[in-house]
């Protein structure tokens, strides 16, 4: 097992460590300097974009204030028009994503052993740490549960934001109203018009469906509730396939619904498989985002290339997959065409849906233009004969 990271600094003339938590993967900051209540934003800002990290010392809600400040000073910056070519304007707009993420992960608060955070006024977080980081204690610790930390005030507010979403769940309209309940670090169905296709698609037997990278199940529960009499859905992610299991069991279709751990395919074939793989075929730029971006079409062009043989006679399979990364010329509808072919598959139909999330009517996304032709298809493939 990998030694946590740890990092070190000077407080109060004397030498302090303790583990460096990030499940973005950013790296350990290697300059640490106290902040406090004193601490004026332009001050923390200057810091930060030097690579200074300014570990937390003052009022919790008074962190909050800085870092929105911090953010107000990056978003002031001059910006150039996007430019014309889309593939361009999409590099750009994620550098520039990752440069404000790693300014704002620059304000670090500390977590005790037992995961939360002392200092005046700070929220109860042990709950939202603990379901990201595994449990405090020897207990059935993982190597980053039962020390001292830091972590970035920014992850930390994510983790807390996820832990509510988690909390409340997700509406699904297509399960009646039924929510979905997301954990942290799997993609959350809150962008529903993908799962609206799966409920509405023709289905070519009840029998038995397999679903390709389950994530929170919701594709599966939708199909168990369509009366498909067995599902087997496949994950490779430990928080995926224990997420996918609470929803199954919380919706009252776990009867239905086999999770079990595969990278792509279960064994066997059946009359119909779905996938919804990541959408965009760029590098993630940490763990969390692989449920977005898909390096090199990787789980696309496996999911095509075993598709085949692992239908039943007269099967289909369901890719569910957005037409942005051509929009943004990332990947040619050709080139999707081409991988049917080369895979043995025939195209029996498409069902299309436009996007409903508010960022395809944003002008002011440097996206906008990409954003708003996007349509998310369900391309019903079956083997060609």
């Amino acid at each position: 097992m990998n030694q946590p990271p740890v990092v070190q600094w000077t407080e109060a003339d004397e030498a302090r460590s303790a583990r460096w938590r990030s499940e973005n993967g950013a790296p350990p900051p290697r300059r640490i300097v106290i902040a406090d209540d004193r601490t004026r934003a332009d001050e923390a800002y200057k810091l930060a974009c030097e690579g200074t990290a300014l570990l937390w010392r003052g009022d919790f809600h008074n962190a909050r204030q800085l870092l929105t400040a911090m953010a107000r000073r990056i978003d002031r910056r001059p910006r150039k028009a996007p430019p014309a070519d889309p593939t361009q304007a999409f590099h750009l707009h994620r550098a520039a994503q990752n440069q404000r993420a790693r300014i704002l992960g620059m304000l670090l608060v500390p977590l005790d052993a037992s995961l939360a955070v002392p200092l005046h006024r700070a929220p109860d977080v042990r709950e939202a740490c603990a379901r990201a980081y595994g449990p405090p204690g020897p207990a059935g610790a993982s190597a980053s549960a039962g020390t001292a930390s830091l972590v970035s005030l920014r992850e930390l507010l994510g983790l807390i934001g996820a832990n509510e979403w988690r909390r409340k769940g997700v509406e699904i309209p297509a399960l009646g109203g039924d929510r979905i309940h997301p954990h942290y670090g799997v993609f959350s169905p809150a962008r529903g018009e993908y799962v609206d296709l799966v409920a509405e698609a023709p289905l070519p037997g009840r029998e038995l469906a397999f679903d390709i990278g389950t994530g929170t199940g919701v594709l599966a529960a939708v199909l168990a509730r369509r009366g498909v009499r067995r599902i087997i859905a496949t994950d490779q992610d430990p928080r995926a396939l224990a997420c996918a299991r609470e929803n199954t069991e919380r919706l009252g279709v776990a009867d239905q619904v086999e999770v079990v751990e595969a990278d792509l395919f279960p064994a066997g074939r059946a009359p119909l498989v779905v996938c919804n793989p990541p959408w965009v075929p760029a590098k993630p730029t940490s763990p969390v985002e692989h449920a977005v971006y898909d390096p090199g079409n990787r789980m696309l062009h496996g999911f095509l290339s075993g598709l085949a043989d692992h239908l039943a006679p007269g099967g289909e399979g369901w890719l569910i997959l957005s037409d942005l990364a051509e929009h943004l010329g990332l990947r040619a509808h050709a080139e999707l065409l081409d991988a049917f072919a080369a895979s043995g598959l025939t195209v029996l139909g498409r069902l299309d849906i436009t996007p409903r999330h508010p960022r395809a009517r944003d002008t002011s996304d440097p996206l906008h233009v990409a954003r708003a032709a996007e349509v998310t298809s369900l391309w019903r493939l079956g083997a060609t004969e």
